[in-house]
């Protein structure tokens, strides 16, 4: 790692939890420029901040990465988790590997609605609620419309890592995608097949009245 931004990420992995002033000393630079790469980060989603007492006086601003940061450093719980799913996929029939990842999007869908006023929402409603709900975990999400069929474009997956060893775990975003907007959808897409986006399509849609 080299640059200042890569620095500023490394130093959050290694310490967990740092103040600007630490950040600062670590790298090497003004706590101004710290300021700056942080904000980058957080904008990106990379890093986040809570806050926290210390002795008498305002509380102080501790910086740490968020999971997708954590997802730009190899680390053995990946390791750990692609051995894992390679012990189960050594055990278990591909139709039940499958079947597990797609009740793990099940799942996640249902903890969502719970959340949610889903019901007498058009499809561009919940295509929004979707990108929201897909960023939470980490994925980046686009969607357009086109000649009546809606494409989603998914430019990021926090899975990524891990379904270059196995693919399976792409049912967990498309399962979710699926289920929020309460229609089949069909991937045409992957970027693990070398695509620039997996892109997902829902095609004869109902029209809405923004429609035209």
């Amino acid at each position: 790692m080299s640059s200042t931004r890569e620095k500023v990420l490394k130093t959050l992995l290694t310490r967990h939890r740092c103040t600007i002033k630490d950040l600062a000393d670590a790298v090497g630079i003004s706590p101004i420029s710290v300021r700056h790469h942080i904000n980058k980060l957080e904008a990106d989603g990379l890093a986040t901040s809570d806050t926290e007492r210390h002795g008498v006086g305002r509380p102080r601003y501790v910086y740490y990465l968020t999971e997708k940061g954590m997802e730009q450093f190899p680390s053995r719980y990946l390791r750990l988790t692609i051995k894992l799913l390679q012990q189960l996929k050594e055990t278990l029939p591909k139709p039940m590997m499958e079947k597990i990842f797609t009740q793990m999007g099940d799942d996640m869908a249902l903890d969502y609605a719970a959340e949610l006023e889903l019901d007498d929402l058009s499809i561009e409603e919940r295509l929004d609620i979707i990108k929201d709900v897909l960023e939470t975990e980490g994925f980046t999400i686009n969607w357009k419309l086109e000649d009546d069929v809606y494409y989603i474009q998914e430019a990021s997956c926090p899975y990524h890592r891990v379904g270059e060893s196995h693919p399976e775990v792409c049912f967990i975003g498309e399962t979710l995608i699926s289920n929020v907007l309460s229609m089949p959808i069909e991937r045409t897409k992957s970027i693990l097949e070398g695509d620039a986006y997996c892109t997902y399509t829902v095609s004869n849609a109902p029209k809405t009245e923004s429609d035209p």
